[in-house]
């Protein structure tokens, strides 16, 4: 079979489409881990066990179960309790709170490596828990641990092809959909991997920017 390109300019507005909601599932999910990640970074550093324990067999349970099952889960099984979610935020969920439980792994080395004497200056100065965490160690915890949430998040963005499952319809649904319409799968196919491969240079770069920024404010 040979490549068609007026095929590929006949189905590029309908891939493009499919584009701008794996990017805007991709922003959203990581919009979501990033907060996930630190509530729970937070509450598993807690001294009430009552808090911390099952925070932590939350995080573990997601970690070891497949993306693609809790997907399944949030967008299939839930509507039988009651719980109705479109596809777009049913796809946004799973990616924020699998991906969530990732993030809070970084969240919690990079406070860790605040220095002690932090601490202990913060309670010099009289500062509340709040102001301690807003105004002295998360300032000093976040910018070095950037570059390594931005890899999480462009792993996120290579999976979203698993909100397929749940008839999101993003670039690779977008893609099978129209290949099953014509009969033809290498055009749409192989635009597919381009787009993902052009989206991820871009993002590599980024990274190796952030990596350079602000693995300089963390000397």
């Amino acid at each position: 079979m040979e490549w068609d390109w007026n095929f590929v300019r006949e189905i590029m507005p309908t891939l493009i489409e499919g584009v701008k909601i794996t990017i805007l599932a991709t922003i959203l999910g990581s919009a979501l881990a990033a907060v996930v990640g630190l509530a729970i970074a937070l509450l598993r550093r807690s001294s009430n066990r009552l808090v911390s324990r099952p925070v932590g067999f939350f995080a573990e349970f997601i970690r070891g179960t497949p993306l693609l099952v809790q997907l399944y889960f949030i967008f299939y099984i839930l509507p039988d309790f009651g719980i109705l979610l479109p596809p777009l935020l049913a796809g946004v969920i799973g990616l924020g709170l699998h991906y969530g439980t990732y993030t809070a792994e970084v969240y919690r080395a990079g406070i860790d490596n605040v220095p002690r004497g932090q601490w202990e200056a913060a309670k010099a100065c009289n500062l509340d828990a709040r102001q301690t965490w807003m105004h002295i160690i998360l300032p000093q915890a976040i910018p070095p641990m950037i570059p390594a949430l931005a890899n999480y998040f462009i792993a996120m963005f290579k999976e979203t092809p698993l909100l397929s499952a749940i008839t999101v319809l993003e670039l690779m649904n977008q893609a099978k959909s129209v290949a099953n319409s014509y009969y033809r799968y290498i055009e749409p196919m192989t635009l597919v991997g381009a787009f993902f491969l052009v989206i991820s240079l871009f993002s590599v770069v980024l990274l190796r920017w952030l990596e350079r920024r602000f693995g300089r404010v963390g000397e």
